[in-house]
């Protein structure tokens, strides 16, 4: 591994031991051929010993050449040599990238992966681990009892739980859920309310040791719906993290029968709590003493790739989703490592470079603003200019199959941006909304590393559909996975339909849920009586068998000329701008144009607003008139570029300087927009934009 360093008008060079060593492994047969043919050139002996009359014009041409020459001809072998020895590889697709699904015989357009073996969709991939406890038990044999789970407090090192640890208390904490009267053919909802820790995992564990069924809670759904789903499942037990999650359910509880009987908290807590707690005849317990009393009444287990132990997972999407619990369990079933955030995602980056992870899941959000912190620091021509031929070269390299992070491109640019998640990432997977190309592309050069777009929802078990190994060309979620199918059905009001490729996705498999608990008429409302699951999303077949999603049936709404408008799909063009962190668009059946609540980036915006003249704070800066008209006209050109038609432009917008997110409740836990809760909020300003407009 060369690094290049200039040092007045010589270029100086320092090799790592190991390439050293391969250096010198490839340099040393060359070098041997060369002094025995100058030996034989030089001496008569050995010219006669080793003479061979069929060489005999090869040796007159050596004898020509100066040693000095042979030996620059020998160091360049040699290099040759150990170029070709260790460039990088594609990685070898398992299927042609250019037919991934096909079509099923029969007219209706569903579509099945051409990784399904046979008629049958798969259930599980090995077949002694086909339920949640056995992929556990698996990942304890392939790991040899090695690490499992890890957590660290502030500037400390991660501290690791084993796998025969982690089974362990889980069987201890499941045991005593089963002394308490549950079981799986009886009371088998446990809630769990906590964020991401190895409590989490272990509660979690518990459950599928016996066969119970987690239920998770978390704050930001507010009292009342965290009170209706512990109605509607009628949860006995509710495991919390922290005494304040306890006044909660007790807040959610007060006055009325509740089924809610012991609540388990990790942290600890003060009399007054317990006080509290026995006056609404509920019983409060440690984390601990729940787990000695189940450890003092053990009862034994009744329960019904890609990755490999040395792999490393972060953990710090919301664990109450299903897309972070079903990735647990692809890391637990390979008896690879999972290690917790602190639970401040301000404090993630210090986390990343901590455990340097190899497995980072991410969404949309996240990597637009991994993109935007790349392009804020080209604030020079010659730095653009940099970054832009570094990130065509790496594309190019990625139109190949070939990702890696050992370039000269890496070492000169990338380097820093490597380590700030770690500088070990190899594998990073997307989701939960709508990704611009462009910036998946960018990350993917950028981090040498395989990233992965998938599609689906919680009922159908967080995937259906996945891109796969090899496929790097950016705007698609790939084909079906191989445990369902999929068609596109009619959409006729919004013009999209089957036979032209386009419609609402259904998915219909083994991973598709069975319905809501206790709710036929919305389980009516997402099940149709064949099985397929309505997804709400709408997308699109291309030519290689591949899904792309292109708009969202559930979020439109019609304009007062009776245009239907999508708003994600404009705030994900209007998200590429530098000076746009998050944006807004709202739109009703009662208004003829668009508005938006913009929150410029509070890094970029200075900076850009500085070189045309205009300095403040940032709240300053949002109140001011021109950087409203240049954010505006910046969003505007985006809109364009991406072919937007004038009615999905928006007419007007208002900036904010606080971001959108999960504590003040306009964001989700997976960081998703909450339009209801952003309308309500905005609701006097975008009154008052419509005011001015038609003034």
């Amino acid at each position: 591994m060369l690094n290049p360093g200039l040092t007045g008008s010589a270029a100086s060079f320092s090799f790592s031991l190991p390439s050293i060593a391969v250096f010198c492994a490839a340099l040393q047969p060359v070098v041997g051929i060369i002094v025995l043919s100058v030996t034989i050139m030089q001496t008569p002996e050995a010219h006669t010993r080793f003479w061979i009359p069929e060489l005999d014009d090869v040796y007159h041409y050596l004898a020509g050449i100066s040693t000095n020459a042979l030996m620059g001809l020998g160091a360049f072998t040699a290099l040759t040599t150990y170029w070709l020895a260790f460039q990088k590889k594609a990685i070898k697709p398992r299927i042609d990238p250019n037919q991934q699904s096909v079509e099923l015989p029969g007219g209706e357009g569903i579509r099945r992966s051409l990784l399904m073996e046979g008629d049958q969709p798969i259930t599980c991939y090995y077949h002694d681990a086909c339920t949640l406890y056995e992929l556990f038990l698996r990942g304890l044999r392939e790991s040899n009892n090695g690490p499992c789970l890890g957590s660290r407090k502030p500037n400390q090192p991660y501290e690791w739980q084993s796998y025969r640890e982690v089974a362990d208390r889980a069987e201890h904490i499941g045991s005593a859920l089963l002394h308490r009267g549950h079981s799986h053919t009886g009371d088998k909802f446990i809630g769990i309310f906590s964020i991401n820790r190895p409590e989490w995992t272990i509660s979690e564990l518990a459950c599928y040791t016996y066969s119970l069924v987690t239920v998770p809670l978390y704050d930001t759904l507010g009292r009342e719906a965290i009170s209706h789903i512990i109605d509607k499942a009628t949860i006995a037990t509710v495991i919390c993290d922290v005494p304040e999650k306890a006044w909660m359910i007790l807040e959610c509880i007060n006055g009325k029968g509740t089924p809610v009987k012991t609540i388990v908290i990790i942290e600890a807590f003060e009399t007054d709590l317990v006080k509290r707690a026995q006056e609404c005849d509920v019983e409060v317990i440690s984390f601990k003493e729940f787990e000695a009393l189940g450890k003092d009444n053990h009862v034994e287990p009744v329960a019904d790739c890609m990755l490999c132990v040395h792999d490393v997972h972060i953990s710090y999407l919301p664990l109450a989703h299903m897309l972070e619990r079903v990735i647990h369990g692809v890391i637990l079933i390979h008896g690879a490592r999972i290690g917790f955030f602190q639970g401040d995602i301000r404090l993630l980056m210090d986390d990343l470079q901590t455990l340097k992870p190899t497995v980072f899941p991410v969404v949309p959000r996240l990597l637009n603003r991994m993109c935007d912190k790349i392009f804020s620091q080209a604030d020079r021509p010659l730095k653009k200019w940099l970054l832009h031929l570094a990130f065509s070269r790496k594309t190019a390299e990625l139109n190949k199959g070939v990702t890696r992070r050992d370039t000269i491109w890496d070492r000169l640019i990338f380097r820093k941006v490597q380590a700030n998640v770690g500088g070990r990432v190899r594998m990073m997977i997307t989701g939960a909304a709508p990704v611009c190309p462009t910036n998946l592309t960018y990350i993917r050069a950028a981090l040498g590393c395989q990233l992965y777009e998938g599609y689906g929802q919680t009922e159908s078990t967080a995937g259906c559909s996945m891109s796969l190994p090899g496929d790097w060309i950016a705007g698609r979620v790939g084909p079906p996975l191989p445990c369902n199918d999929m068609k596109l059905v009619d959409v006729p009001e919004m013009n999209y339909f089957a036979a032209n490729g386009e419609g609402e996705v259904c998915v219909k498999g083994p991973n598709v849920f069975k319905g809501y608990l206790n709710d036929p008429e919305k389980t009516a409302e997402a099940l149709d009586e064949d099985g397929w699951l309505h997804t709400g999303d709408i997308g699109k077949w291309l030519p290689n068998g591949t899904l792309k999603i292109t708009d969202r049936k559930k979020n439109i709404f019609k304009m007062a000329q009776g245009e239907y408008i999508a708003p994600e799909k404009i705030e994900m063009v209007y998200n590429l701008s530098q000076l746009v962190a998050q944006i807004f668009v709202h739109g009703d059946s009662l208004q003829a144009c668009l508005v938006g609540v913009v929150v410029p980036d509070p890094e970029t915006l200075p900076e850009w607003m500085k070189k045309r003249g205009i300095e403040g704070t940032h709240s300053e800066l949002c109140k001011n008139k021109d950087v409203k008209k240049a954010i505006l006209e910046d969003i505007w050109r985006l809109g364009k570029e991406a072919g937007l038609k004038s009615f999905e432009q928006v007419k007007d917008i208002v900036l904010h300087p606080e971001m959108f997110s999960i504590q003040n409740g306009l964001l989700t836990p997976t960081l998703k927009t909450k339009r209801a809760e952003l309308q309500s909020y905005f609701r006097e300003k975008i009154d008052e934009m419509y005011t001015k407009i038609k003034m």
